[in-house]
């Protein structure tokens, strides 16, 4: 080999300062890029909330009404908050009601675990998007999009939409672990903390099941090592999660099953392969409402497909297939783009292929799978070659432009209200959402628009017994006991409960026509004799009437079958005050 050069004295000098300059140089990088770092975060923070601000003081809506922070009287015990098959989640709502029962505490956590997955999201396209560059523009480009979309506003500003923001957190929490590990082995450190992260988020939602799957298509794309010894060399990851996984499909499996509620295999108004074919339509919708986000409704009425050929199904399957065949055939050419949309596929299968859910299109359900769509936008955006500070600017101005749209989109979840028309607006025929509005314009005083809008419910499907007994109370609110009577007399043709019979007297009760209202109640009292709001509205007609021994003994019964009834209560000490008075 040959001799390496000796250098002179002055050489050496020089080397040295230069060896020093670039030793003082790379020790301030890392301070400046934190700097940049904080700022960022900073920024991100700020443009969050000035996005979402509309809607911090919104109110409860929808689901959030039947939860257990706004329903009256629900025990205020952890065991009863946490007894369901989202104990987690209920958990983090329970903590929430410990400060403060107002919706604003309930929406800033929102929007607190949806910052935290921004940033994982950043973390995450950072890790994925080396091979391909290591400009930070990218993972900032992508987690800014996932932060200030407007398609995450229902996921965002919805307070039952926490169980998406919370459930990915953890998921991606522990996608992020996984991937940022030292060496392709996994060690039973990383391990346990992919474990723990994993339980948490299916404890938060059932979505997050997909995990294990995901792990595997990321190790087959981006683990050098990876083959089926290789797998088995990280049977400390893959061996728990998968039995975990299974159990936990097996539970849920069994529940969806069995289920009379708004999702599963026992759904009425669809099949499995009904719900299939339609999500082979909504599947565009959502990529539709990803690139041009307007049209966007809360309550979408999205026609099902009955079979493959209704409303163009099979256009639609067709379009995935040749995707899904372009994303497999680029797999070396666009490695990114390729794992990215079988990435959006795979986190999108749990809500959107073959489990029915009453609901065939929710725009929270891309909360998650956006990530894949991002991740195929920046592996295409990092291979143009155009002078940066361009593309930085372009993709600043429509990051900016997504922002305004998603505060406009908080305008609305600033009150229920507004939301309901804005959603009439996009879905005019279907029945819940006129149900919704008209409940709505019922509970703040405007009867008359609630009764309008009760009729075109009925007129857009036949009307079931609830909406018959809130169009009865919506009439009775106008002062027209006749039709409220006649509503609450066709809802009891359709189910003769306690509760329709006790509204019937009620009614004439309040018009003092107290042989009718008795007769009403004495009807409820046979359909259902432990049903307590009886005992309370004849106890209200006998005080009124002058039977105070009586009002005492109904009320006093009402009490016993609901002891937190307190208007009873407090009927019955003004009753007992009038009987003492008078003896």
């Amino acid at each position: 080999m040959p001799e390496t050069p000796v250098k002179s004295g002055k050489a050496r000098a020089k080397g040295k300062q230069r060896a020093a300059e670039k030793t003082v140089a790379e020790a301030r990088k890392p301070a400046t890029r934190w700097w940049i770092y904080a700022v960022a975060a900073a920024a991100a923070v700020y443009l969050a909330f000035q996005a979402y601000a509309p809607a911090l003081n919104g109110p409860f809506f929808f689901d959030d009404n039947s939860q257990p922070y706004h329903t009256p009287d629900y025990p205020n015990r952890l065991g009863a908050w946490t007894q369901g098959v989202r104990p987690l989640l209920m958990f983090s709502y329970w903590a929430d009601y410990q400060f403060s029962q107002a919706p604003f505490g309930f929406h800033v956590v929102n929007l607190l675990f949806h910052l935290l997955n921004s940033l994982l999201v950043f973390l995450i396209v950072r890790k994925l998007i080396k091979p391909i560059s290591t400009d930070w523009l990218w993972p900032a480009f992508a987690a800014a999009v996932f932060l200030l979309h407007p398609i995450q506003t229902e996921a965002v500003s919805y307070i039952a939409g926490r169980s998406e923001t919370m459930s990915v957190m953890f998921l991606l929490a522990a996608f992020t672990v996984f991937l940022y590990r030292s060496s392709p082995a996994v060690s039973w450190k990383i391990a346990i903390a992919v474990l723990l992260l994993f339980g948490a988020a299916a404890a938060t939602k059932e979505h997050t099941l997909v995990l294990p799957a995901l792990l595997l298509l990321t190790d087959y794309y981006w683990n050098p090592a990876f083959s089926f010894s290789g797998m088995r060399k990280n049977w400390r990851l893959y061996l728990p999660i998968a039995a975990g996984a299974a159990v936990a499909l097996a539970f849920f499996a069994r529940v969806l099953a069995n289920t009379n509620g708004s999702a599963g295999f026992g759904l009425k108004e669809f099949t499995w392969y009904q719900y299939f074919f339609t999500q082979c339509r909504a599947f565009w919708v959502y990529l539709r409402l990803l690139v041009l986000p307007v049209g966007q409704s809360v309550d979408w009425d999205f026609p099902i497909s009955r079979n493959i050929l209704d409303h163009g199904a099979i256009f639609g399957l067709a379009g995935i297939l040749v995707l899904v065949g372009a994303a497999i055939f680029f797999r070396r050419k666009y490695p990114l783009a390729s794992y990215g949309f079988l990435v959006y596929l795979l986190l999108m299968a749990p809500t959107s292929s073959f489990v029915p859910i009453i609901d065939p299109l929710a725009e929270r359900r891309m909360y998650l799978p956006m990530i894949g769509i991002l991740l195929v936008a920046v592996a295409l955006l990092a291979r143009i070659r155009v002078d940066r500070r361009k593309v930085g600017a372009a993709l600043g101005i429509f990051v900016a432009v997504l922002g305004v749209l998603t505060y406009q989109r908080n305008l609305l979840w600033a009150s229920d209200t507004v939301l309901w028309e804005d959603t009439l607006r996009t879905s005019p025929n279907k029945q819940r959402v006129r149900f919704q509005l008209a409940h709505n314009y019922y509970s703040n005083g405007r009867c008359a628009d609630a009764v309008a809008q009760y009729a075109e419910a009925a007129r857009v499907q036949k009307p079931d017994y609830g909406l018959l007994v809130d169009w009865a109370l919506a009439y009775d609110c106008l002062d027209q006991p006749d039709a409220a009577v006649a509503k609450l007399k066709q809802a009891a043709a359709l189910d003769p409960t306690a509760h329709v019979y006790s509204q019937i007297g009620m009614v004439y009760a309040k018009r003092s026509r107290w042989p009718e209202a008795l007769a009403s109640l004495a009807q409820a009292e046979k359909a259902d004799p432990k049903y307590a709001p009886t005992y309370y509205y004849r106890g209200g007609i006998r005080a009124k009437n002058g039977d105070f021994a009586g009002a005492v003994a109904d009320y006093r019964v009402a009490l016993i079958l609901d002891p937190q009834m307190e208007p009873a209560r407090q009927g019955m000490a003004y009753a007992e005050q009038q009987l003492g008075a008078h003896r």
